[in-house]
């Protein structure tokens, strides 16, 4: 939480791999969404792509109703929702051009470390919505091992590695 608040990329691997077209939060890249420069560093520094590409929300299921229009949960980031006018100024490097957002809810049961982390995230800033993205660079596949993490972690410049209860971050020599 504390690397997040002070506006850092984590590399987030915990748990079983998933499965999937979506990082749904055990093989993920996050961040704080309430600059839209977040997006723009992503995409350039770590998942090296173009500079429009957008990242989707992970949002606190009690709380998705304060961002977004969602017509029923989306656990799997399979639904696209408008983004609530005054959210849009919250979030903004999760929200596509045309003001909507591709939206996972979180619950407890669901995932308990990322609704733990949202949770936190959300009593700090007021905002429990992370930027969600998959752990890879483009082109290449979600990151499967904690050496594929660490790897991935040393080619980018991602801040922090978070890996189960581990943290790794750079050192500044």
């Amino acid at each position: 939480k504390a690397l997040l608040s002070e506006k850092k990329v984590i590399g987030w691997f915990q748990g079983r791999d998933e499965i999937g077209p979506r990082a749904l939060g055990n093989r993920s890249i996050l961040a704080l969404p309430d600059d839209i420069e977040m997006k723009n560093r992503i995409n350039r520094r770590v998942k090296h792509r173009e500079w429009y590409r957008p990242f989707a929300p992970v949002i606190l299921e009690e709380a998705v109703t304060s961002f977004v229009d969602l017509p029923k949960l989306s656990p799997y980031m399979l639904l696209i929702a408008p983004v609530h006018p005054d959210a849009q100024k919250r979030i903004p490097a999760v929200v596509h051009v045309d003001g909507t957002a591709r939206v996972q809810t979180v619950n407890e049961n669901q995932n308990l470390k990322l609704w733990q982390l949202l949770k936190l995230v959300g009593e700090e800033t007021g905002t429990p919505v992370l930027v969600n993205t998959s752990f890879n660079v483009s082109g290449q596949p979600i990151v499967a091992t904690p050496a594929d993490a660490i790897d991935c972690f040393l080619g980018t410049e991602m801040d922090a590695l978070v890996i189960e209860d581990f943290v790794i971050t750079r050192s500044i020599v």
